[in-house]
């Protein structure tokens, strides 16, 4: 007992000492997050790349209206910095890290195109040798008191261009599992730290097999999940199969929910189009040909699920590319553009079009009001009614939560 006391004082310490020399925030005028109510549900999707200046060019502008056309209201923007091994403390830019200027350009095109914006800042590792970065870890005070200090200047240099744009929502960390066992410089120093630069809404995107040990839930706003669960044990599964498969997992998700009382959102979903696709989630495929009707029944089992959850708050797909004319029938990466997935995913997203879930029976309550329901949604008395694929409807009253109709 006294040996951990001992090094909790130490950690302690060791926060006091980064705080006391916490990085200045400039002064900025008139800038600041855009009006939107908590929480909000996000129809989204990830937009990546890896080279310094693909999200200016012309090609990203037409992928992002592209997006946007597809029904996507939120856009996750993903930014690399990398650290030469897991146990570097190093955290710095390569010429894959996309510049300063391009996130900026890709910020502005995608509130241009009415979109909101999550600003998503991941680290990976430059040389792997079998680790990648829920690995990141040491055994010393002094090693984890240099990592979380690059880290720290790492997360708020974003948090402050976050501020600068407008962005609506801020991820502090993705999937570093061994670091995050680390509450006391998550909740004592990093969210307080980017709390002060970001007034907006900050999630924290936790790998599927981490966000129960996660624990710091409680000092963020949503519970984010990145969701490669494994749906099957098999290559090529049916879709009633890949129902089956999330009842594995959908009670520890709902407990973790429970737990924190937080609205959940999945910060990243993804399949490749192969028939490892509901097997190993998170893999790429690297054989065999492209089986794109697996990835779309893998979207439609995840919507199908949790949709109407009153909990859930929204999925951000991985991943959309700066070129318009990837993907395709023939792709078996994972990007939905140009296959049967993009266009399950618009039914979901065009047809259900609410600006905002309608949760009534928790503390998250908002007001809603006749100009927030699209026209093309019936709208009778005091209910609101939507079809969705297949004759499935979802309806609502307005003074109770949303439910599920039987399949007509």
């Amino acid at each position: 007992m006294t040996s951990k006391i001992i090094v909790r004082a130490a950690v302690i310490s060791l926060i006091l000492v980064l705080l006391s020399v916490s990085i200045p925030i400039p002064p900025v005028k008139g800038l600041g997050v855009s009006t939107i109510q908590y929480p909000l549900f996000q129809k989204g999707m990830c937009y990546v790349t890896w080279s310094k200046d693909n999200f200016e060019l012309p090609s990203s502008d037409r992928s992002l209206k592209s997006m946007a056309d597809s029904g996507v209201t939120c856009v996750s923007i993903v930014v690399t910095w990398y650290q030469e091994k897991y146990n570097s403390t190093e955290i710095t830019t390569t010429d894959r890290t996309p510049s300063d200027a391009s996130v900026r350009h890709a910020i502005r095109k995608a509130h241009e195109y009415g979109m909101n914006v999550m600003l998503k800042p991941h680290i990976d590792l430059i040389a792997e040798e079998g680790n990648n970065r829920s690995d990141i870890g040491f055994n010393s005070p002094e090693k984890w008191r240099a990592w979380f200090s690059s880290y720290l200047r790492f997360i708020t240099h974003y948090a402050l261009i976050a501020r600068e744009e407008s962005v609506e929502f801020f991820c502090i960390g993705t999937e570093l599992s061994f670091a995050a066992s680390q509450k006391i410089f998550w909740k004592e120093m990093l969210i307080p730290e980017t709390r002060k630069i970001f007034p907006g809404q900050i999630v924290y995107a936790a790998n599927w097999d981490e966000y129960s040990e996660v624990e710091f839930w409680d000092d963020l706003d949503y519970i984010g999940i990145d969701s490669y669960f494994p749906l099957s044990d098999k290559d090529n599964p049916s879709l009633d199969e890949l129902r089956a498969g999330w009842g594995k997992w959908l009670a520890g998700i709902e407990a973790v929910q429970e737990k924190y009382d937080k609205p959940v959102i999945f910060t990243e979903s993804g399949y490749c189009s192969a028939d490892s696709a509901a097997r190993k989630p998170w893999e790429e495929a690297m054989g065999g040909t492209a089986n794109t009707a697996l990835q779309a029944d893998c979207y439609r089992a995840l919507l199908e699920t949790f949709w109407d959850k009153p909990w859930f708050y929204g999925v951000y797909w991985w991943n959309w590319n700066t070129y318009p004319g990837s993907g395709g029938n023939a792709n078996k990466k994972f990007t939905p553009q140009n296959k049967p997935a993009l266009d399950d995913m618009k039914l979901w997203y065009n047809q259900c079009n609410l600006g905002q879930k309608l949760v009534f029976n928790s503390r998250w309550h908002q007001s809603i009001n006749d100009a927030e329901i699209p026209a093309r949604m019936a709208l009778t008395g005091g209910s609101i009614k939507q079809t969705l694929p297949d004759g499935v409807s979802i309806s609502a009253e307005l003074a109770g939560r949303p439910g599920r109709e039987a399949k007509e």
